[in-house]
């Protein structure tokens, strides 16, 4: 199936945009971090994916919320699309209120088998700069699947018996909310909970990756004093609900790396990522 769009490899995408200081205000009170955020301040790590909303008009959007397929990204049939995981560095602040330059390009799309059947994985390198210097690189994967008949949760992974550092962030419907508002994510898994349960099949509404990895990377900043991240890699292994609960922990540094993870109530490990701090 991969290969029929080994035409989308090497295509390219460039736009600009800016996380205005409006937008980072509510992101802060949306995730609860009381940073002040002031014009030309420090934009927090990650919090540039506010930027380059996707603006498919109403009409060019699918039955999931998503911009239909076939435009950047190629136009895989499969049914449902996932955020998988990635990797990014980081090589200058950026401002809160600066133009933004983003470069797109489509490194490799594969397919593979896996316990829910077919699964196409598509990986996106972006290149942010903030006037003519490089501030961000980093690679996202997407993976779709065909839509299953039931949920079927993956293998579990337990959480650590004995992090360095735990924070409880309260989730529900509004935190939610107030997130795909602010991303413009149209997808329905995340505040439409008869679309989620009926038509794809989850137990409950499904909390945000780039909510959960932001989260995440905020906390371990926050107990690290304010560190800023050299780079981030971070992956999926299970999906997050809103009755779930969200646990956000930290293990012992390693070679001047730090494991983290998010976790539900129960202990089950849903992102799995690991920081790498400047100056180590």
């Amino acid at each position: 199936m991969a290969g029929e769009f080994d035409a989308w490899v090497g295509r390219v995408d460039e736009a600009e945009d800016a996380v205005s200081l409006r937008q980072a205000r509510r992101m802060a009170v949306t995730l609860d971090e009381p940073a002040p955020m002031v014009e030309g301040g420090p934009l927090p790590p990650l919090w540039h994916w506010i930027g380059w909303a996707p603006e498919a008009p109403m009409a060019g959007l699918g039955p999931d919320g998503h911009p239909e397929r076939g435009g950047f990204l190629p136009p895989v049939p499969l049914e449902r699309r996932m955020w998988a995981g990635g990797r990014v560095t980081f090589h200058l602040p950026l401002r809160i209120g600066a133009t933004l330059h983003r470069r797109s390009e489509i490194l490799k799309v594969a397919e593979k088998t896996g316990s829910t059947g077919r699964m196409v994985f598509v990986t996106v390198r972006h290149e942010t700069r903030m006037g003519n210097a490089l501030a961000v690189t980093e690679e996202q994967d997407i993976v779709y699947v065909a839509m299953p008949d039931r949920f079927t949760p993956p293998p579990p992974v337990p959480a650590p018996e004995a992090p360095v550092w735990e924070d409880a962030v309260p989730m529900d419907t509004v935190r939610l909310f107030r997130f795909s508002a602010l991303t413009f994510n149209g997808h329905r898994i995340h505040y439409d909970l008869d679309y989620a349960s009926r038509v794809e099949k989850y137990p409950a509404l499904v909390v945000h990756g780039p909510m959960q990895a932001m989260l995440l990377l905020a906390a371990a900043r926050r107990h690290r004093g304010g560190a800023m991240p050299a780079d981030y890699r971070y992956r999926g292994v299970r999906p997050l609900f809103h009755t779930d609960g969200l646990r956000l922990m930290g293990q012992p540094e390693v070679g001047g790396r730090q494991a983290i993870c998010t976790a539900t109530r129960g202990g089950l490990v849903c992102m799995q990522a690991d920081i790498g701090w400047q100056g180590e």
